[in-house]
C-alpha cells in the first residue's frame, strides 16, 4: 500500500464568491540564487519591500542554490521585476495574476454549498459535520475527542483512528497549522477516509490500525482557516489579538516551547512568522502541546502536513546538529520518498529540517 498525498479539487469552474481581499495582478516570482551576492541582494530587497515568501517561508532560510518563491503586490511587481533584472537574477513568473489562480480553487461560487466532498476544499462547518459523521458511521475505528477551543471559541476536534485495545502506540498528525495551506486539511480528511474504507481489505492498513492508533487533527488553525474562506485567501497566522499592536495573529508553527522565537521566527506582530508574546501563548498551540504531554508514553511520532513544495523533513529544525537517531530517520525518509514517487514519479527532497529547507 502506498501513502499518497493527493492534490485535490483544483480543476473547477471560476468562482462567483467574492472574498474581502483580492489579489488582482499580484505576481508570484521564482528566483534561483547562484551566489552570495544574489542572496544578500534578495535579503536586502525583502527588508525594504514586502515580499510574501512561499518557499522557503522565511527570509532567514534563503541560501545559495535555493529556489525562492515569493508573492508581490500589484503596485510593486514591476519594480521588483526590474530590480531582479538589474541584479542579473535568474527568475520566472509562476503566476501573472494570483486572483485568477485563487478563483480556480473555489467551485463556481458554491463555496457555501451544502454537500461535503473529498475532492473539494470544504469549509469549516462541513469539516465539523464530517468529523461527527465519520465517527458515527465507523464507531469501531474512529472516535472524536475535543481537546480544547480556539482563540475565537471554535471546538478543536481530534480524531482517534484505530481499533480499541488499551493504550497502544500512536502517531499524532496535524493538518492546517498555516491557514492558507488548504491542501493540508484536505489530506487529513482523505487519509481518515482511506483508513476506514480500506480497513479489512488492505493488509498493510489493517495491520496498522490493529496495532496502533492515529490521532488526526484535521484543522489545527481553525480560526485562520475560516478567515481564508471569507476574507483573505492568503492569511497564514491564527486570529488572536496582539497587545501593543494593531496587527493580528501568531504563526502557530513558531509558538511551541522549542527554541522559541529564535532564528526563522520574528518578534514583530505584523510579520507572517510572528512567534507570539511567549512560548505557547496561543490557545491552539497550548491545547495541542498539553494533549501530547498527556500522551507521551504512547505517542511515538508527530507528522505535520504542510504545503507548498515536495519535502519530507525530520528533526532538527532549530539547530544543524543531528538527532541521536539521525541514521534511522534518514532511512525511513528515503523509503517514504521512494514510495511516494511510485505513483506519479513525483520527487521529494528529504533530510533534517534545518539542512533541507
Amino acid at each position: 500500500m502506498k501513502f499518497i498525498i493527493l492534490f485535490l479539487g483544483l480543476l473547477v469552474k471560476p468562482q462567483a464568491v467574492s472574498l474581502a481581499r483580492r489579489f488582482d495582478s499580484e505576481k508570484v516570482f521564482r528566483v534561483v540564487l547562484q551566489n552570495e551576492t544574489q542572496v544578500n541582494f534578495l535579503k536586502e530587497l525583502a527588508s525594504t519591500v514586502l515580499l510574501d515568501f512561499w518557499h522557503p517561508d522565511s527570509v532567514h532560510h534563503i541560501v545559495i542554490g535555493t529556489d525562492v518563491d515569493f508573492q508581490v503586490s500589484a503596485h510593486l511587481a514591476n519594480y521588483v521585476q526590474v530590480k531582479l533584472q538589474q541584479n542579473e537574477l535568474q527568475y520566472e513568473i509562476l503566476f501573472q495574476n494570483l486572483q485568477e489562480e485563487i478563483e480556480k480553487q473555489i467551485d463556481g461560487g458554491s463555496i457555501f454549498r451544502k454537500q461535503y466532498s473529498y475532492r473539494k476544499y470544504n469549509d469549516w462547518e462541513k469539516i465539523v459535520a464530517w468529523t461527527e459523521r465519520i465517527t458515527r458511521n465507523n464507531p469501531k475505528l474512529v472516535s472524536r475527542i475535543q481537546i480544547g477551543k480556539t482563540y475565537e471559541g471554535r471546538p478543536m476536534y481530534l480524531l482517534k483512528v484505530g481499533k480499541e485495545s488499551g493504550r497502544k502506540k500512536a502517531i499524532f498528525m496535524d493538518c492546517g497549522i498555516h491557514a492558507r495551506e488548504w491542501i493540508s486539511p484536505a489530506f487529513c480528511q482523505w487519509f481518515v477516509k482511506q483508513a476506514v474504507v480500506t480497513y479489512g481489505k488492505d493488509k498493510v492498513m489493517t495491520k496498522l490500525l490493529d496495532s496502533m492508533n492515529f490521532y488526526v487533527l484535521p484543522v489545527f488553525n481553525i480560526d485562520g482557516y475560516v478567515w481564508t474562506r471569507t476574507e483573505d485567501r492568503m492569511w497564514r497566522k491564527n486570529r488572536s489579538n496582539n497587545s501593543n499592536s494593531d496587527c493580528i495573529g501568531t504563526d502557530l508553527n513558531r509558538n511551541f516551547q522549542v527554541s522559541w522565537c529564535k532564528e526563522g521566527s520574528s518578534d514583530d506582530p505584523c510579520s507572517p512568522i510572528y512567534c507570539g508574546a511567549s512560548a505557547e501563548s496561543e490557545q491552539e498551540t497550548k491545547e495541542v502541546a498539553n494533549f501530547i504531554r498527556g500522551h507521551l508514553t504512547i505517542i511515538k511520532g508527530y507528522i505535520s502536513f504542510h504545503s507548498y513544495s515536495q519535502m519530507l523533513m525530520f528533526p532538527y529544525g532549530y539547530t544543524y546538529s543531528m538527532a541521536p537517531n539521525h541514521d534511522l530517520l534518514n532511512k525511513v525518509a528515503k523509503e517514504a520518498v521512494d514510495a511516494l514517487s511510485t505513483l506519479y514519479g513525483t520527487k521529494y527532497t528529504y533530510g533534517p529540517i534545518a539542512e533541507t529547507i
